[in-house]
């Protein structure tokens, strides 16, 4: 891929991975030559999904990549979790097209990408064209074969054969959704750096956050100098809580239980994947190249179902060598309202028997709500319950 738009790094707290922090967004001159052959151009459209990748690339959240993956990277990848060069690297990050889309190009070509709206987004300089192995990318990737498996329905749905190459955003759009918290790596690293933070521990969650996590947030501040709360805003399943209502819930907890000047709140426009254990690995990277120097992994970390085990997502770190991925994660255990201490717990500091112990799943909440019940001020604080209460 194409070494252009990179970004230099100055006063920053951790290098972002490989060691440069990647621009893909157009300037005023590119955007306006991209324009100007708009109409000449074959077209791809991106899927929601597709789109966040895009993005992610441009803005250097996906550091490496300055485009979607070759096959060289994309094997190595769902094999070893490596990319072709030797770095870790977890997640396939691909464009899958259908045959007649990938018969109307050819290696060498300027290919125009539109969103799912019709809107010319960005470009790729297509280098190559590839056929894969869906239930292989899926065995290895996801751990299961399975359709019901959200990551795996996305696999199974998608084109089969890849295009390759760098692409360019022609401009970075703020999402009308929640602009003021829209704060990419380049500004998240300045920030970090205006604060005088030399550690940061950064937090991933799809769910609104409740009071286990906000025990292992805490916990985890105690040893660094800022918080990174970085909730995801891309694609999810049709299920789970709606973007918005979780970022309401963000901000009753900035607003009254996080100390202000060691928080900051920052979108991450990329989607899920469901991909448990690998996406762990996947986030912690993600957040090294947002500036984080710690990654909290809690209890089936982006997980799904029943499909991977309690701690899976912790034990896949230590399949890398010690300082391999360049960011330290702080593993915790499950935690829980202990009623014998009258304190949020886990298992490594609380002697209580299971009985005394009040813990609810996300799913179990999401039900709770929907019969128009309010989960326990033991789970979760008063105001994100009448928050989530009123939403659903």
């Amino acid at each position: 891929m194409s070494e252009g738009g990179i970004l230099s790094q100055h006063l920053e707290t951790i290098a972002a991975h490989g060691g440069i922090l990647i621009n893909r967004i157009c300037s005023a001159d590119q955007k306006q030559a991209y324009l100007d052959q708009a109409g000449q151009l074959p077209r791809v459209t991106l899927d929601e999904r597709a789109f966040s990748d895009l993005v992610m690339i441009a803005i250097g959240g996906f550091s490496p990549l300055t485009g979607f993956m070759g096959q060289a990277d994309y094997e190595r990848v769902v094999n070893e979790m490596y990319l072709a060069n030797g770095l870790p690297w977890s997640i396939p990050v691909t464009l899958s097209v259908s045959e007649a889309i990938a018969d109307s190009v050819s290696a060498g070509d300027l290919v125009r990408l539109d969103d799912a709206a019709g809107r010319f987004v960005g470009v790729m300089e297509l280098t190559q064209k590839y056929t894969y192995d869906k239930m292989h990318e899926a065995l290895h990737v996801y751990r299961t074969n399975e359709e019901k498996h959200p990551g795996v329905a996305v696999v199974y749905q998608q084109g089969v054969v890849n295009l390759a190459g760098p692409v360019w955003l022609l401009q970075r759009d703020v999402d009308p959704r929640f602009p003021s918290y829209q704060i990419d790596p380049a500004e998240s690293r300045s920030l970090f750096a205006e604060k005088g933070w030399k550690t940061v521990v950064g937090f991933q969650t799809r769910n609104p956050i409740h009071r286990a996590h906000e025990y292992i947030i805490k916990c985890a501040m105690e040893i660094v100098d800022g918080l990174f709360l970085h909730p995801l805003v891309g694609a999810t399943k049709s299920d789970d809580i709606p973007a918005d209502v979780r970022m309401n819930c963000y901000e009753l907890m900035m607003e009254h239980y996080f100390p202000r000047d060691r928080v900051i709140l920052a979108i991450n426009p990329a989607a899920m994947r469901y991909a448990g254990p690998r996406e762990a690995i996947f986030h912690a990277l993600v957040r090294k190249n947002y500036g984080c120097t710690h990654f909290i992994v809690g209890r089936d970390h982006a997980g799904v179902g029943d499909y991977y085990g309690t701690y899976d997502a912790q034990h896949i770190f230590d399949e890398f060598k010690p300082g391999e991925l360049g960011i330290q994660p702080l593993k915790f255990e499950h935690a829980f309202f202990c009623k014998r201490s009258h304190q949020m717990s886990t298992t490594k500091t609380s002697p209580s028997l299971p009985e005394e112990r009040i813990h609810l799943s996300g799913t179990k909440v999401r039900e709770m709500l929907r019969r128009g019940e309010l989960p326990p001020p033991e789970f979760s604080r008063p105001e994100v319950a009448a928050e989530l209460a009123r939403a659903m």
